[in-house]
């Protein structure tokens, strides 16, 4: 099927909160009701808004144009896809679009326990919907359309609007499976020729049958909500107005986020947060299950999970700890999941639940070698780790070091340091890796509310190494790894290549304990949870923030997501990018010229067939991003997945090896695979990998035009 569509964080981590922002609340016939404590939710909220106005770096004003902002994002949230809420539930809430600061400031909850209440007798009544529509089968020869942005769609005006709504959403629905069924019974047929074919209407009765267990268990889910639930989510709309990096923490959910953190549950290593109704892959934990399997990404959106020979269960809609309990599992375990990819396509991934093997998260080298008989060292650097606990761990900056020395022994022309992917870690690490590149010098700059810029040095004169250096970036390179990219090309020290920006977040964020700002007579309430909070901001030695713009490469690669909006430029409330007085460095004076490197690479680009193939597939990504409406007749339906499914073909025909590229592990490096046959099997499948990457083939004739001079 194919469709369009802490721990302190001082150490710089991309990391989105794990609070869900699903519609996670309720109080109707079946549930256990959860009484409002109106003493403690008035504590909860005056500590939280006590914790922002001392700590967070740009406090906003609470005042009406606070309170529409708060009322807007809350209740976008409550009801994301209309499927509940009516047009005169929308203008009695309405009423209270500017008075929410007022009971913020009061610890009032009048708006939230009068949309609360709403909510839940709305969704009680959409019980028959589904079941009254899913009881007929649909007609697909008839000329219908479902706009699939829900930001697009009207707000019901009545009752049989809605249920029409929700037919439109089930047909659509229905036409997803059977899609997937065809696809999936074509394929089994090539191998097993005594397969039982379904027919058509076989498979729209399945597809139905299914929606109808996928529902009932939604609704069953709606029935075990509370109202602490979807008082969260009211919360987080309050704090995430003050940027989408600051939010609130149940005790229960800062609790999962400290596991996230951890690296040691049983799973599959990925953080996810609910977004728009979907559970959202945000971050793979570097060295995780995901991370060595290698085919669910950041920005995935997972819409089924299923374990292994049972029956896959919809997450779209479900909050998300309901989620994650389907998908964490016991080392050794194998789920299923069907992810929405941002090129329009949806695939099943299947990953075998494991702990973090942590060697992964550590920097290693390889030798490369092209056409071009340039011999150059390769360093990828899946985060900046470091042991704050252990004095004496391994750490990014020791570690890189090492593998710079051990290249420099290999005779090479030159180093490829890879951030890709790299989220971020120990800003320590960060100063140290730029340093191992430069004289002593500052590095990065950073900015609190309340004191001067304050101007982080790498004071070791040492430099590790002083040959031509190309730094490797893409759309999910945030925090420091946009610090090191950033301080090497302000002191053209190196050639940055990658995708048409970094992540863009420049900002610091700390958690704060809210029983910390409990008065003596509200310490009966603990725990209250904590709330992180963007603290400060980081800004380039030039006097630029990384903030929202990122880094941009001196060489931009084709790249399918070029021409969409990632990463910090994605949030709403987002921080904007400004700029402060520069620090004094010098320059480096580089051997080569720059402008004939980066003319030379953009001549080998537009020359290069498989390139030139991504590049047209990125604008017409771009040209359909808005193409939101799909039809509900299934020949053209079934004709656009095919075009789909042969665009997909096409690009995945073009990730083959490349020719003349050889990938050889360094001779101090052998005796680890002689040893080891869990290292040299994830070894072997990260040279094959690195084969058919044609940015690294780039990066190595980049360094050839920088040794050339």
């Amino acid at each position: 099927m194919r469709i369009k569509a802490v721990q302190i964080a001082l150490s710089l981590t991309v990391l989105v909160s794990l609070c869900s922002y699903a519609i996670i609340g309720g109080n109707h016939p079946g549930a256990e009701p959860t009484e409002a404590n109106p003493s403690k939710d008035q504590a909860l909220l005056g500590a939280l808004m006590t914790s922002i106005k001392r700590a967070h770096l740009d406090p906003k004003t609470v005042n009406d144009q606070f309170s529409q902002d708060v009322f807007d994002l809350y209740v976008k949230r409550l009801d994301f896809n209309k499927r509940f809420l009516l047009k005169s539930d929308h203008e009695e809430l309405d009423g209270y679009r500017e008075e929410v600061d007022n009971q913020i400031e009061n610890g009032n909850y009048a708006f939230f326990d009068v949309s609360y209440e709403m909510f839940m007798r709305r969704v009680h009544e959409a019980k028959d919907y589904y079941s009254v529509v899913l009881e007929n089968p649909f007609d697909f020869t008839i000329k219908e359309e479902y706009e699939l942005d829900a930001e697009k769609r009207a707000v019901s005006t009545t009752k049989d609007e809605l249920r029409e709504q929700w037919r439109l959403l089930l047909k659509y629905q229905a036409m997803n499976r059977i899609h997937e069924m065809e696809r999936k019974q074509e394929e089994a047929s090539m191998d097993n020729d005594t397969l039982t074919i379904l027919t058509f209407d076989q498979m729209e009765a399945k597809a139905r049958a299914g929606l109808k267990k996928s529902n009932d268990r939604y609704f069953k889910r709606i029935e075990k909500w509370d109202r602490d639930d979807l008082k969260d989510v009211y919360l987080n709309s309050i704090m995430n107005v003050f940027g989408p990096h600051t939010a609130y923490f149940p005790p229960k959910d800062k609790e999962n986020f400290d596991i996230s953190m951890s690296g040691q549950l049983e799973g599959i290593g990925a953080q996810l947060q609910e977004k728009d109704g979907y559970i959202k892959v945000t971050r793979i934990v570097p060295g995780s299950a995901s991370y060595r399997q290698g085919e669910l990404e950041e920005g995935d959106l997972i819409v089924k999970v299923a374990q292994e020979n049972e029956e896959p269960v919809d997450v779209t809609d479900m909050r998300l700890d309901d989620a994650v309990k389907l998908i964490r599992g016991k080392k050794g375990t194998k789920v299923i999941l069907t992810v929405k990819k941002k090129t329009g396509s949806t695939k099943e991934i299947a990953i075998t639940r494991d702990i973090v093997v942590l060697a992964e998260t550590y920097a290693k080298s390889l030798i490369l070698q092209n056409e071009n008989n340039v011999k150059v060292g390769y360093i990828k650097l899946p985060k900046f780790y470091a042991d704050f606990q252990k004095k004496g761990g391994r750490a990014a900056g020791k570690d890189v070091k090492k593998e710079l020395e051990k290249l420099k022994s290999e005779g090479v022309d030159g180093v490829v340091l890879d951030l890709r992917g790299n989220g971020g870690g120990s800003l320590k690490d960060a100063i140290e890796i730029t340093g191992h590149f430069i004289e002593r010098g500052p590095v990065v700059q950073v900015k609190g509310s309340k004191f001067p810029a304050r101007i982080e040095k790498d004071n070791n004169p040492t430099i590790v190494y002083d040959g031509p250096l190309v730094v490797m970036l893409n759309h999910f390179s945030a925090s420091a790894s946009e610090i090191v990219a950033a301080a090497i090309q302000d002191y053209d020290r190196g050639i940055i290549l990658g995708t048409s920006s970094s992540f863009g977040k420049g900002t610091v964020q700390r958690f704060f304990d809210l029983d910390q700002n409990l008065m003596p007579d509200q310490q009966v309430h603990r725990p209250l949870g904590a709330v992180k909070i963007t603290t400060q901001k980081f800004y380039r030695i030039n006097g630029g923030a990384t903030q929202l713009k990122g880094v941009e490469p001196d060489i931009v690669f084709p790249n399918q997501f070029n021409y969409i909006d990632m990463g910090e430029k994605e949030q709403e409330f987002v921080m904007e990018w400004d700029e402060i007085e520069p620090a004094e460095y010098s320059m480096w004076k580089p051997t080569y010229n720059e402008s004939k490197v980066v003319a030379a690479s953009a001549q080998r680009i537009a020359s290069n067939d498989i390139l030139k193939a991504i590049e047209e597939n990125a604008l017409q990504m771009k040209a359909e991003r808005d193409e939101t409406i799909v039809s509900l007749k299934w020949d053209e339906y079934a004709a656009k997945q095919h075009e789909l499914d042969q665009r997909e073909d096409y690009l995945e025909e073009l990730n083959v090896e490349i020719v003349g590229l050889r990938i050889d592990n360094l001779a101090d490096d052998n005796h680890i695979f002689e040893a080891d046959s869990v290292k040299r099997d994830i070894n072997i499948k990260w040279i094959q990998k690195l084969m058919k990457d044609n940015v690294l083939n780039e990066a190595i004739d980049v360094i050839a035009d920088m040794q050339a001079g």
